[in-house]
């Protein structure tokens, strides 16, 4: 068994336990175990400082009509070729295009195995949310222009890219963005109270004995 699913399956069983010992039987399972977390786990609400402090700490999520005009040379994943070989050879790419940007459009007709590569690898202008992680991380990580210094590996497989422009956008104000931020941080305080009110259970102790 993967050790999440073992973890995600012992979780399971303790608080079915518990539901046990609180009398909260029958139903729907997975009901049930919502209603000993809801009675059992408590998560504070965050307060406007911490949701202050969050958005000052991490200022790239709160900006709005970034773009970034790239193109893309996409050396995909496949059953046929091992990773290793794959990477070699977009490395090799990215070294020619390092010295010589200009070819740009050729080598992506003639490598990419993305659909742009039609366009000469174009993914025309980008905005955050448009990608997948990883790759928006690479685009938007700095304020580079031109073929970035390192490939760029997705869930795809590995990317040479090549910005041409960026446009800037603006940053989000703090009371615009604060209902986000407090989903977020709510969130997050209740999934680590989750594992800490698991961690009790897993001991033995009733989560009533603080």
């Amino acid at each position: 068994m993967e050790p999440r699913k073992k973890s995600l399956d012992d979780a399971r069983a303790l608080l079915l336990k518990r539901a046990s010992e609180l009398g909260l039987t029958g139903g729907v399972e997975d009901e049930v175990l919502e209603r000993v977390l809801d009675l059992e786990v408590k998560t504070p609400e965050p307060t406007a400082e911490e949701c202050r402090r969050y958005y000052v700490r991490n200022p790239a999520r709160y900006r709005a009509g970034d773009l970034v005009e790239a193109s893309h040379i996409l050396f995909a994943i496949t059953a046929r070729v091992p990773p290793g070989a794959l990477r070699a050879k977009a490395a090799e790419a990215h070294a020619v295009l390092t010295k010589d940007p200009a070819r740009f459009a050729e080598l992506a007709a003639q490598y990419s195995n993305c659909p742009s590569a039609a366009q000469g690898g174009s993914l025309g202008q980008i905005g955050r949310g448009d990608t997948v992680p990883e790759f928006e991380a690479a685009l938007f990580g700095d304020a580079r222009i031109g073929v970035l210094p390192d490939l760029v590996t997705t869930r795809h497989g590995f990317h040479v890219v090549l910005v041409a422009r960026r446009i800037a956008g603006r940053t989000v104000p703090f009371e615009e963005a604060r209902p986000a931020i407090e989903a977020f941080l709510r969130e997050r305080s209740a999934e680590r109270a989750i594992v800490q009110y698991l961690q009790i259970l897993a001991g033995g102790a009733s989560p009533l004995v603080q």
